[in-house]
């Protein structure tokens, strides 16, 4: 990969251009590059799974390196897509300003910052937690890098095929618990694979000419209209609701969670609803922002429930 040239702003007209940050500190460009609130929901998301595996009793010390291997990992991977992107993230006025394009930090320390991190997250999950998990994890990350974010420049299915290592993370927090794949583990990757839909087309139409001016190949670009944008929209928050009641279902949780977890996908399919009939940007930003509370609502519903019952 050859170095990110120090100022990529003159990829814009001029009106478009945005003045880089002056005297950003250099932990806040790094912790920028981890995307900590993708990692966070990651994290959350393997945090449910862990749950969901512990019927009889939470193991505190793999709970917690279960949650440190994942973090690390995401965050090692998020680094490296920050890497990978870093020539089209020049071109987007969104994301000019990141810390590798805006050349405030270099593609090789970028390079070895994500490897420590994603190596550290696997060294942790393998001998600490089980293989099976930290498997899971190398393949999130492979997926991620060399599946899902070439698959961006190609293709508008690029969102479909990304739920996959999006979801894992979940089924990783079920596997740490139990050393084992099962029906529960699958239910709560379900629920994560429908859940990134909304989050990320809703994302891609609010920013659909930025994307298109960066060669993304999003559905929202490439099918202008937004027909299909918000029909999908719709369609997996629907099938989120009705994933999201296995769970009870299956006999893992309670009659409580799956109150719980039905009103917060009614609450979430209010503004899905909203954006098919109206295709706006203000309904697609009130889609994202339900699907941001809507992942730490579900796990607290599924902590709740293994705390009262």
């Amino acid at each position: 990969m050859q170095p990110v040239p120090r100022n990529r702003t003159a990829t814009l007209p001029d009106a478009q251009r945005i003045t880089p940050a002056a005297d950003v500190p250099a932990w806040r460009d790094y912790l920028t590059l981890t995307k900590p609130e993708i990692s966070f929901l990651v994290t959350i998301s393997a945090l449910a799974g862990f749950l969901l595996g512990s019927p009889d009793g939470v193991d505190g010390w793999r709970l917690v390196f279960t949650l440190i291997g994942t973090l690390l990992t995401s965050c090692g991977v998020s680094v490296l897509n920050h890497l990978f992107e870093a020539d089209l993230d020049a071109s987007m006025r969104r994301t000019m300003n990141r810390p590798l394009p805006a050349g405030r930090l270099s593609p090789q320390a970028a390079r070895t910052f994500g490897f420590v991190l994603a190596g550290a997250g696997i060294g942790i999950l393998c001998p600490l937690v089980n293989p099976l998990t930290a498997v899971l994890a190398i393949a999130t990350g492979v997926l991620y890098l060399y599946v899902y974010t070439p698959l961006k420049r190609t293709t508008k299915y690029n969102t479909l095929v990304g739920t996959i290592p999006g979801a894992l993370p979940a089924l990783g927090g079920w596997t740490a618990a139990t050393n084992s794949l099962g029906a529960g583990g699958w239910a709560i990757f379900g629920i994560l694979l429908a859940w990134q839909m909304p989050h990320f087309l809703s994302l891609a139409w609010m920013y659909r000419k930025d994307y298109d001016r960066g060669g993304y190949r999003m559905l929202p670009v490439v099918e202008p209209d937004g027909h299909s944008t918000v029909r999908q929209t719709l369609g997996f928050t629907v099938l989120l609701l009705a994933i999201s009641l296995t769970p009870a279902w299956l006999g893992l949780l309670s009659g409580v969670y799956a109150v719980g977890a039905a009103l917060i996908g009614l609450a979430f399919l209010k503004p899905a609803i909203d954006f098919y009939r109206t295709r706006s940007v203000q309904d697609a930003r009130r889609v994202l922002k339900a699907s941001i509370w809507y992942v730490p609502a579900l796990v607290l519903l599924i902590v709740v429930d293994r705390l009262l019952f």
